[in-house]
């Protein structure tokens, strides 16, 4: 019995070692629940249209089909008789998309007043809007994070592309308790060594793949919304920074303002047409100007530093950040609503996400129907030796080829196409309310951004230059000595008043210009 066992051990070796020849790359051949799944959620958020064949068949123990000895007993899972669990896997761990970032700024302080001199952009070689978009889709690390799942998607793509292995099986059967005799026949003893390969008669592999595939345009699509969302925070961050930059220049100019009109009230008391108190109420208002002053520059270091994060950036060198842009809208009218709506459908992202998740669905849906039909297991043993050593004759050696068919008499994958084909039309529902929510938000930015233009043009043409009017003329009598400190005061409060909500709509409405490109998911406005 020694020479048969050392001979069938050297061939178990051979096989084994030989196996990794020609099965590189390929995965386990028993079925396992989740290890060939499509991600229903990642970092990027849930994955539209990957709802379909989640979970399968219910699973039973696996043991091995054929129940009798023998030369061409089948050794293969009992995993074939069930329907595979289809494409998909659980929810990959990574980072969540930011939250929205508020607009805030610090509160002001101190008289404000329009400068005489233009609107300064900032300098030449400042940070323009465009430099910034550029280097947060090239820095921003929870975009770099986010990215990573396309790379994992293509790796699933690998997964579920990859062939089955072969089974490589020896045994040995019929062995005694002790010997066979006449009184107690048996035997013979036999040793076998099989190979037993499935072959995928229904394609599920190209299925599962193309699942795979479509997922990863998702993917793909989603991860384009993500840095339009990141954008949409940029432009946040940039015009409060746009903002605080002008208050600071408003600060500036009621500062000198007020700095000349100290010096000429000194002058007027000093030649006894003025009195103390006039010169301390100015100077109240003078020092409440420099107060304010100091909390404009404050706001405007904030401001700036919260693109740091954005742009990744240390925060010394983003409060150091010169930017180069303005709140004014020099830009042309957009298109009409109806062409609004039509960019954004081609253009927006979350959209395309949709439109791809059907395809996901119905890729499903295919795969769904492959996986009714189980491999057939073709069964190939090129070795058996029968030891008729202990009877007296010569022992044998033979071979054997057999084939295991599972018979799809039951389907048993019925519930999962039910279910996949359920997905197509709950994405399509989807796809439908995203096409109106679209449709609001492209309506609500325009509406916004008219109605802030028109205001600010409002304030341009008719509050502005009636209350700096009054201010002017109040100041011309207080010089001359026909109007009281206080009637100034009161001009120059309600010209302050004006003029914050001057700046504060030139702010409202350069953000309305940069909301409405989130909205339609391109850049029509600068």
């Amino acid at each position: 019995m020694a020479y048969p066992l050392r001979r069938v051990a050297a061939l178990g070796v051979c096989a084994l070692l030989a196996l990794p020849a020609w099965a590189s790359a390929q995965g386990p051949t028993v079925d396992t629940p989740d290890s060939d799944r499509v991600p229903e959620s990642t970092s990027l958020g849930p994955v539209p249209g990957s709802g379909g064949t989640r979970g399968g068949a219910p699973a039973d123990i696996s043991t091995i089909l054929g129940g009798r000895p023998g030369p061409s007993v089948p050794r293969v899972p009992t995993s074939v008789n069930r329907p595979g669990p289809g494409m998909g896997m659980g929810p990959t761990p990574g980072v969540t998309l930011p939250a929205v970032v508020p607009f805030t700024e610090a509160p002001l302080y101190g008289p404000l007043s329009v400068p005489t001199e233009a609107a300064d952009d900032g300098p030449a070689n400042g940070l323009t809007i465009d430099m910034a978009i550029e280097r947060l889709v090239g820095e921003n690390l929870d975009l770099r994070a986010q990215y990573h799942e396309i790379p994992k998607a293509r790796a699933d793509i690998l997964t579920a592309s990859l062939r089955a292995n072969p089974i490589f099986y020896a045994d040995s059967q019929l062995i005694p308790y002790g010997s066979y005799t006449q009184d107690r026949p048996g035997g013979a003893t036999q040793y076998d060594v099989n190979i037993t390969y499935p072959l995928d008669v229904s394609h599920k592999r190209q299925a599962r793949t193309a699942v795979a595939s479509q997922a990863k345009r998702v993917i793909e699509a989603q991860y384009q919304d993500a840095v339009r969302q990141q954008i949409d925070h940029l432009y946040t961050a940039y015009v409060e920074a746009l903002g605080a930059r002008e208050t600071l220049r408003y600060a500036e100019a009621s500062t000198t303002g007020l700095v000349q009109l100290l010096d000429k009230t000194q002058k007027l008391f000093k030649g006894g047409e003025k009195t103390r108190g006039d010169v301390e109420r100015i100077r109240i208002q003078y020092d409440s100007a420099r107060i304010g002053q100091s909390d404009a520059e404050e706001a405007l270091r904030a401001a700036k530093s919260r693109l740091a994060p954005l742009l990744r950036m240390n925060p010394i060198e983003a409060e150091n950040l010169e930017l180069r842009g303005t709140i004014n809208d020099l830009a042309p009218l957009p298109p009409p609503n109806g062409d609004l709506f039509q960019i954004a459908m081609n253009s927006r992202a979350d959209f395309v996400a949709l439109r791809l998740g059907i395809r996901l669905a119905e890729a499903d849906v295919k795969l769904a129907h492959a996986e009714r039909f189980q491999d057939i297991y073709v069964l190939y043993q090129p070795y058996t030796f029968q030891n008729n050593t202990p009877f007296g004759t010569k022992s044998a050696h033979s071979w054997a080829l057999g084939v295991t068919v599972p018979m799809p008499i039951y389907n048993r994958n019925q519930g999962n196409i039910q279910r996949a084909q359920t997905n197509v039309s709950q994405t399509k529902t989807q796809l439908a309310a995203a096409e109106l929510r679209i449709l609001t938000e492209v309506r609500q930015a325009e509406r916004e951004y008219h109605v802030s233009r028109a205001a600010v043009e409002q304030i341009e043409r008719g509050l502005l230059p009636g209350a700096r009017k009054v201010r002017d003329e109040i100041l011309r009598r207080y010089n001359q000595g026909e109007a009281a400190l206080v009637d100034y005061l009161l001009a120059q409060r309600d010209y302050n008043d004006i003029v914050r909500q001057y700046r504060d709509t030139q702010v409202r409405h350069r953000r309305s210009m940069f909301a409405l490109n989130t909205a339609v998911g391109m850049r029509i406005l600068p």
